[in-house]
């Protein structure tokens, strides 16, 4: 997000990425312009509104599956605008012990989640750049919720195209779980043009540029994000790969393939050592 863009996030003047997302998935917390935005991206790739979909329905099965596992804290990266079916309702679903720091970039989210969330000790919605990890890290607010003594999960959905190249995404990856311990998990889906036509790919590239850039990464891109990282298995009768999100912990892959799921890679890891 470039310094003009951050700036005027919350102005209504520019379109925020984390607004624009909330509109595709048919959220009303956007303004016009992210509205047009949107309209535009949907005209170009119109199953653009299923590819977020299918991103939060991967985002919220892995919360659940990771608090099925016994994970009690979890720090959601680039979190955007609460939504029905947030991080924090998921979990508590399973593990009304469990704690849940938002963070984002985007002061509207703050805004939002203290108003959602207030008198609720369990959850913090912290403003900051998740590429300035030792502040996300350090933060007062995410220090009284975590212990990276204990196991962590750390979302990153959706938010790694955002990063450019030169900002080192896998690198990023790397310092957040260089933080937590054996036994912590990341879940991670990243956008992809590997199936796409490329007109349709360059199309929504240059949408994209207007809120500060997208960067699609190949499948190998992707995978090399986890690092040493043990993956596991996306569903029952595989073996441990990245996989559509739409496929992810899903009842039937042939039904839960869709042109909207090949926009995302996702996959969930977990750190053994």
């Amino acid at each position: 997000m470039s310094e003009t863009q951050e700036r005027h996030v919350d102005d209504g003047s520019v379109p925020s990425v984390a607004r624009v997302y909330d509109w595709l998935l048919g959220g009303t917390s956007n303004y016009q312009v992210d509205r047009d935005l949107g309209t535009m991206m949907v005209g170009r790739a119109p199953e653009l509104p299923d590819a977020a979909r299918a991103n939060r329905s991967f985002h919220q099965r892995a919360a659940r599956y990771l608090a099925e596992l016994g994970i009690r804290q979890f720090i959601d990266l680039g979190s955007g605008l609460p939504t029905p079916g947030s991080t924090h309702e998921i979990v508590f679903g399973t593990a009304q012990d469990a704690r849940v720091v938002y963070v984002d970039i985007d002061p509207l989210v703050l805004k939002h989640s203290q108003y959602q969330l207030a008198g609720d000790d369990r959850v913090r919605a912290v403003v900051a750049d998740v590429r300035d990890v030792s502040k996300v890290l350090g933060d007062l607010e995410a220090n009284q919720l975590i212990d990276f003594s204990q196991p962590v999960a750390i979302l990153m959905t959706g938010l790694l195209h955002l990063i450019a190249d030169d900002e080192d995404p896998a690198g990023l990856v790397a310092r957040y779980m260089a933080a937590a311990v054996p036994g912590s998990y990341l879940a991670l889906s990243h956008m992809t043009a590997d199936q796409k036509p490329p007109l349709a790919a360059e199309a929504v590239r240059s949408v994209g540029r207007m809120t500060g850039g997208w960067h699609p990464r190949s499948k190998d891109e992707f995978r090399a994000m986890f690092g040493d990282l043990e993956i596991v298995p996306p569903y029952e009768g595989v073996g441990p790969d990245i996989t559509w999100v739409g496929l992810w912990q899903c009842y039937d892959p042939a039904l839960a393939d869709s042109d909207g799921s090949r926009w995302l890679y996702c996959a969930v890891a977990k750190k053994t050592a």
